[in-house]
């Protein structure tokens, strides 16, 4: 983007229309392409590395929280041999084989029963971690999105930021030429020009950069991001209470209860430590069919099937039940330290978010309340200027104090945006329909 389309005859007043034509021409640029935000979180959801990889992980997880039910249920097996014998007396070859199909169904195992319970808790964390990997990636696609937005905002606000800094600087030369200002003038305003050029170019970096960023997030070259409608009005909190937030962070956060999970699995893990000395008792069949010479030479057929009950008594293995015990219960501690450290970094997670998106809110307003402030000390001070009571540098500062406003206030919506996602994302309540109502703020 240019700036040539601020090229047209100045109003007497031309800041507002300067920047309101700063992000037509942005919004102009990528209408045709324009992207709404749950847009590019499909398109996210289908290409990002790191949330597919965490989704394969979750999925992982529950398939091993499943391989517990293995103890529980039969196992079967078939196996086959033969054999070929040789007579050293007849020096004739006597073939043999058997084939053997075996079932054991465990009736008491402690352990096995442990382990099903702790599969159970398993499948819960796989659950959890499904939710936290998107409810990570619905933060890092806004974060990016917003990110874009910023800084093609900048972008605008630079550009009208120079043109309005160049008809000063020309009429700074003018006033010069006809003896009614001084050298001075002219010589700040250039000064303010050449620097608001260096801030154009940094700005159009920056755009590229976040540009990139959020392409390689989702997948799409050159996406392009619809920008917030004009004037922007944003949400309230849905409910002002912080306490009703942190009751629901402690219900519904998924990190807190992948750890609450985790600790109900050490504290099964160390009773079925404790478990290993008991006896287990298990049902035992079998079925062997061989073929082969007996004793006498002669080839016979037999057909044995045989069902029991198998008990098995551990005595002694070297002390290692007793190190595993004392492993599983230190484990134990340590799931509980995480449970405590959890619950305490979502509670804080919480209260940060709350605090930081009513701080935002109000951010928003005494801007929002500055940018009016702001345009009128300009139009003030480039009228004194106009009468002579006011000097170049002056409105030179008034200009950059509006356009320095306006750049904070649209940062500040974004992050009021974003944080109300945060917050949401430590009560365990973000969903997609909050991204839904994120469109619905955003121009068509």
């Amino acid at each position: 983007m240019n700036a040539t389309f601020l090229s047209h005859q100045t109003p007497r007043h031309p800041l507002r229309p300067l920047v309101a034509a700063a992000v037509l021409a942005l919004g102009a640029a990528s209408s045709a392409q324009a992207q709404s935000l749950t847009e590019l979180f499909e398109a996210a959801r289908k290409h990002d590395a790191n949330y597919l990889s965490a989704v394969a992980n979750a999925k992982a997880t529950n398939a091993r929280g499943n391989q517990a039910w293995a103890g529980m249920l039969p196992q079967v097996g078939y196996s086959a041999d033969k054999f070929e014998t040789e007579n050293n007396l007849s020096s004739a070859t006597v073939d043999s084989n058997s084939q053997t199909l075996s079932l054991k169904q465990p009736l008491f195992q402690m352990g096995s029963f442990l382990g099903v319970a702790q599969g159970s808790h398993t499948r819960d964390i796989a659950a959890r971690q499904q939710q936290a990997a998107e409810h990570e990636l619905v933060l890092r696609i806004t974060e990016a999105y917003f990110n874009v937005l910023a800084a093609s905002d900048s972008l605008g606000v630079v550009q009208a930021q120079k043109q309005a800094v160049s008809e000063q600087l020309a009429a700074a030369k003018r006033n010069f030429e006809v003896g009614t200002s001084t050298v001075t003038d002219s010589r700040e305003a250039q000064a303010r020009f050449d620097l608001v050029v260096a801030q154009e170019i940094a700005a159009q970096n920056d755009l590229r950069v976040k540009r990139l960023a959020l392409d390689q997030l989702v997948g799409i070259t050159d996406a392009q991001p619809r920008p917030l409608k004009v004037p922007a009005v944003l949400p309230a909190l849905e409910s002002p209470d912080l306490d009703t937030w942190l009751a629901q962070a402690q219900a519904n956060n998924a990190q807190l209860q992948q750890a609450q999970s985790a600790a109900r699995i050490a504290n099964l893990e160390a009773k079925k430590s404790m478990s290993n000395h008991l006896p287990t008792l298990d049902l035992v069949a079998q079925q062997k069919k061989t073929e082969g010479p007996n004793s006498l030479g002669v080839n016979t057929k037999t057909d044995n099937t045989s069902v029991g009950l198998q008990l098995n008594l551990p005595l002694f293995a070297g002390f290692a039940h007793h190190n595993r015990i004392r492993e599983t219960l230190y484990l134990q501690e340590k799931a509980q330290a995480d449970l405590d450290n959890a619950e305490r970094n979502v509670i804080q997670a919480t209260r940060s978010a709350f605090y930081g998106v009513q701080a935002g809110l109000s951010q928003v307003k005494a801007l929002e309340a500055a940018e009016a402030s702001s345009q009128v000390s300009l139009d003030a001070n480039k009228l004194g200027y106009q009468v002579g009571v006011r000097i170049n540098i002056d409105v030179l500062n008034a200009q950059s104090q509006l356009y320095q406003t306006k750049r904070d206030l649209a940062q500040a919506r974004y992050n009021v945006l974003l944080g109300q996602l945060r917050l949401k994302q430590a009560s365990g309540t973000l969903s997609g329909q909050d991204l839904v109502s994120i469109n619905g703020l955003l121009a068509p």
